[in-house]
């Protein structure tokens, strides 16, 4: 690469997206000696870029943690992504970042061409929130088990179960999925050596423990889709069955809190089988619908929302 200035770029943009590059592969990704990869690095530090060597025959270079924020270079799909992630964060699913995320996107989206600003707005109106109830979880748990993932280093924590049960967790994080407002860690459990889902805002104390490991692939390969299985295959005190009487193409956004299974009855009709530990939980959601249904099963559920109705019946009537 002829241009130093077009290089130096290009390198800084390597060293942004990789965690540890080897001295010969960096210099063979900009087509310069070692010797030129050398001087160009020793720029970048002049800059205030904390670039670190290692020497030797597994030698590379790394950008690391310095004392200040340096200019960070991003593409336009990194610019895109990360305008959704700070609009997103400052709607309040992770705490205390809310003010911090408005901010930032404000310089953000000032910079942005007219091209860019458009793809952010079409993504951001395509996004329907979930509705329920939100995770919320705390940004420094959650930066604590991004950078895990990222480093491939094994983290410890104490986690409660939904129970109320505690233990502590060693395991070999994968990836962080963000399913229905709330956060999980795809893992790989060392002591139950399996994998496991973790919600995050059930986790405690998170640290890093130094130990590094080699990347394994997720049942099926795909860690959201694990996640949701996970998640449905989990055993439930209540299977509700619901009639509701829309076509199941017209079935109201609300119904999407139950994250059931939508089956047609005919063209007028379609049914809803969905699980929760609570009679609450899907007595309360039911009432949202803003259409007419029938609750088939099972009998506690329609007991206790014929209960419910009364009580709320009253309340109204005076």
């Amino acid at each position: 690469m002829a241009d130093p200035t077009a290089r130096m770029l290009r390198l800084l943009s390597l060293l942004q997206t990789h965690r540890f590059w080897p001295g010969g592969e960096l210099a063979s990704e900009l087509t310069v000696s070692e010797r030129t990869l050398r001087r160009d690095v020793d720029r970048l530090r002049e800059l205030g870029y904390p670039v670190a060597a290692a020497r030797g025959a597994g030698g590379g270079y790394q950008l690391q943690a310095g004392s200040q924020l340096p200019p960070l270079l991003l593409d336009d799909d990194d610019a895109v992504a990360i305008a959704v992630g700070l609009r997103t964060a400052a709607g309040g699913t992770i705490a205390g970042i809310e003010e911090a995320s408005v901010r930032a996107l404000a310089k953000l989206e000032q910079v942005l061409p007219p091209g860019l600003r458009r793809r952010v707005q079409a993504l951001q109106d395509s996004i329907v929130p979930s509705l329920g109830e939100a995770g919320t979880v705390d940004g420094e748990v959650l930066a604590t088990i991004a950078q895990a993932c990222r480093d491939q280093e094994r983290l410890r924590f104490a986690y409660r179960r939904a129970d109320g049960t505690e233990s502590e967790r060693t395991v070999e994080p994968h990836r962080l999925v963000a399913h229905h407002r709330r956060w999980y860690l795809v893992a790989w459990d060392a002591r139950r050596s399996d994998w496991r889902t973790f919600r995050v805002d059930r986790i405690g104390d998170p640290a890093g423990s130094g130990g590094r490991f080699a990347a394994r692939r997720p049942p099926g390969g795909d860690a959201a889709a694990y996640v949701r299985s996970s998640i449905k295959a989990r055993p439930t005190r209540h299977e509700a069955v619901v009639l509701v009487h829309v076509p199941a193409a017209e079935l109201p956004r609300e119904a999407t809190w139950f994250r059931g299974e939508v089956e047609p009855v005919d063209e007028r009709s379609c049914r809803i089988r969905t699980k929760a530990d609570g009679l609450a939980w899907l007595t309360v959601h039911l009432a949202f619908l803003e259409c007419e249904y029938r609750i088939e099963g099972p009998p506690e559920l329609v007991a206790f929302a014929a209960a419910h109705a009364g009580r709320l019946a009253r309340s109204a009537a005076g």
